[in-house]
């Protein structure tokens, strides 16, 4: 077994997580229905890589991601941090009493469960009943209709909760308490430079994460995804370097998300210099715990050229955090795939790849540059014609902010996967037709990488009851782009489009300078030069000029390492 352990850190993270981990519940449930979809039903992606067995305390067998979440305490909703299979029972206070002054408790009021929410609790109700009366069902007298739950999630989800369809362990679920402020507040660096350490909450968590950990056969990696917008970032860094500590040989594959409100417009200087101050922080020390880093998060994902078949309201990060956790579901596919012998059939998977491998693939190359670029095509294109296959290298938009179009790079590498690719006539294509198609679109290419990865899984994307209603009316049934928009609706849900096909791409690229010089620059201007106007919030930060300069280096690097010749690098040494 070649385990991952998934670690979410902050508020849009686990909008993102709770997306991806429902793409995961709806392949297993796919995959177990008698009548369902014979191509979710492949043998060669092993969910056990990221999914844990267990046992309830009644007995009751369980399958959990193998995760841990990181948010602020009341995050969870209506939703107990315990869980719902391992409810350990009352929450009464315990009847040994060691203190003999006045007791006051103060206790809030329990969010109240939304539809979807309900309708999951009625299920699961249902299914005791039938169980209980040896398999005859009975028909729930107040019935929760899915139009009524698609409703519901489209008008207001307040926490991620509010659209998980999945069962967590009691240690995946950490709340971070006696903070006593509002989540706007905890929005820079200095925030939350102490969390970690503070009431032990640094022991807590990492014996959460080395529950997870010590039950692995064979680790093969650590997938961290972290807010790193906000007082989230400082506890991550601090805890990644107690991972990197604790398991020097393990990778971390880290995703540095932004939710739509990181991206305001700011009113005053000081709050631009204290937010480019933060950017440029947060990513160094991020950057200086894991073996790799994908920057995920656009100003404006509406406008972007990635929605060009989705609606999309770039103020709803339910929305948002749809769209990248599809495109994390895509590139961590060849992380699940069985490894093939070479005659074995190419039918269902092509491409399996480890964590290590993969960094050592795209980071490990003569450039060794560590910050990658996320691309996704959403719906990906058909497949089949010359012109079809040069569209889906056309639509491969990015998900990185900052990063440079239409650079000619030599020393580029890729890692591409392509999953539930459909050709004309909207059949599903082989994974042969596939990297047919892949290798034909490069070949006829105008500018192509140095090295190409390609993986590809017949299975499509499934597309769950609690995703949001996001697709346009060009996106049909199964994914296939339709030549005339459907009338009646301009946006369209689960209820209309069951899945579709994807490809997400990362790379090292040039392409990512501008990302790079901006931190570089923004920490020299504000921070490091002689009379910067960031000098007293870096101190109340914690970093003196030292520690600053380490940064300033860390990041030069990361320049050099893209372009030996760049100006920015050589003005910071």
């Amino acid at each position: 077994m070649r385990e991952i352990v998934t670690v979410q850190v902050g508020s849009f993270a686990n909008f993102i997580g709770s997306h991806f981990w429902n793409f995961q519940d709806e392949m297993l449930g796919l995959a177990a229905d008698p009548y369902g979809d014979p191509v979710f039903k492949i043998q060669s992606l092993n969910m056990d890589v990221i999914y844990r067995t267990g046992e309830t305390h009644q007995g009751t067998t369980s399958y959990t991601p193998r995760l841990l979440s990181i948010d602020f305490q009341g995050s969870l909703g209506s939703v107990s941090s315990k869980g719902t299979l391992y409810s350990e029972g009352s929450n009464e206070p315990s009847e040994v009493v060691t203190w003999a002054g006045h007791v006051s408790t103060h206790a809030s009021e329990p969010q109240n469960k939304n539809l979807f929410l309900q309708s999951l609790y009625q299920e699961e109700q249902d299914v005791a009943l039938t169980n209980g009366n040896n398999g005859e069902a009975k028909d729930s007298q107040h019935e929760i209709q899915d139009t009524d739950i698609v409703r519901c999630l489209d008008e207001g989800v307040q926490f991620w909760t509010d659209f998980s369809k999945v069962h967590y362990h009691p240690q995946s679920l950490y709340e971070v308490n006696g903070l006593w402020m509002d989540v706007k507040q905890f929005d820079n660096y200095g925030i939350g430079r102490d969390v970690f350490m503070e009431n032990l909450r640094g022991e807590e968590i990492c014996d959460k994460l080395r529950f997870f950990v010590e039950e692995c056969d064979h680790i093969q990696g650590f997938q961290f995804i972290v807010d790193d917008s906000g007082g989230f970032s400082p506890l991550a860094a601090d805890f990644l370097e107690s991972v990197s500590d604790e398991y020097t040989n393990t990778p971390v594959l880290l995703y540095a998300v932004r939710g739509p409100s990181s991206h305001m417009s700011l009113s005053s200087r000081k709050q631009t210099v204290v937010r480019d101050l933060h950017d440029a922080v947060s990513f160094s020390r991020l950057s200086s715990f894991c073996k790799m880093i994908v920057p995920v998060g656009l100003p404006s994902l509406s406008r972007s050229k990635t929605s060009t078949f989705l609606n999309i309201k770039d103020e709803n990060p339910y929305h948002c955090s749809a769209v990248y956790a599809a495109a994390l579901h895509s590139t961590s596919l060849p992380f699940r795939m069985e490894p093939l012998g070479p005659t074995a059939d190419l039918s269902d998977v092509f491409g399996a790849v480890d964590v290590n491998g993969f960094v050592q693939m795209l980071a490990g190359q003569s450039r060794q540059n560590m910050v990658a670029i996320l691309d996704v095509a959403m719906p990906s294109p058909c497949l089949s014609g010359k012109q079809d296959k040069q569209s889906l290298l056309r639509n491969l938009q990015p998900l990185t902010p900052e990063v440079a179009e239409d650079v000619d790079d030599l020393q580029a590498v890729e890692s591409m996967i392509v999953h539930g690719a459909i050709g004309s006539g909207g059949h599903r294509l082989s994974v042969s037709e596939v990297k047919n198609a892949i290798h034909g679109a490069y070949e006829c290419a105008t500018t192509r990488p140095m090295f190409c990865h390609l993986s590809a899984a017949r299975c499509p994307l499934p597309i769950p009851l609690p995703f949001p209603s996001i697709f346009g009316n060009l996106v049909g049934q199964h994914g296939e782009l339709l030549g005339s928009p459907i009338l009646g609706s301009s946006s369209r849900g689960s209820l209309d489009v069951h899945s579709i096909p994807m490809a997400a791409r990362m790379r090292s690229s040039r392409a990512i300078m501008p990302f790079l010089e901006n931190r570089l620059a923004n920490l020299h201007k504000f921070g490091i030069e002689r009379g910067c106007p960031g000098t007293e919030l870096l101190r109340s930060w914690g970093f003196g000029k030292d520690e600053l300069e380490d940064m300033g280096e860390t990041l030069s690097k990361m320049v050099r390492a893209v372009d030996p010749h760049s100006d920015i690098s050589s003005d910071s040494d």
